[in-house]
């Protein structure tokens, strides 16, 4: 099983970027997906999560500015995200099938943005 994210990169505040999930080894369809972002000495934090139904739930500092997608048939799930902040540099992560707590599943190694100047 391999999760692997990219899109990821230097953007100046305002900026937009489109993070991708590619998924190998397993059908998404039958799992939750979601994006994670991770700072130092912060704790892991869900960003936004998509059912297998297409229900989405976000974090309070993405909403409005962030969109989670999925498309099933090329095993991918993306992360729209518009209007972005220097808070919002992390290390973004996609998961398949974890918890909301980020318990279980499936995890990619990450794809780093960062906002700045």
């Amino acid at each position: 099983v391999q999760l692997v994210e990219s899109g990821g990169g230097l953007v100046q505040p305002g900026g937009s970027l489109r993070l991708s999930c590619a998924a190998s080894g397993i059908r998404i369809s039958i799992f939750p997906m979601a994006w994670y972002r991770q700072t130092p000495g912060k704790q892991r934090e869900l960003v936004a999560r998509i059912t297998t139904k297409g229900d989405t739930n976000y974090a309070d500092s993405v909403k409005g500015r962030f969109t989670i997608s999925r498309e099933n048939v090329q095993n991918m799930a993306y992360l729209q995200m518009n209007s972005l902040k220097p808070e919002d540099t992390a290390v973004y992560v996609c998961s398949a099938g974890a918890m909301i707590q980020g318990i279980g599943g499936y995890w990619g190694q990450g794809t780093q943005v960062t906002v700045s100047p």
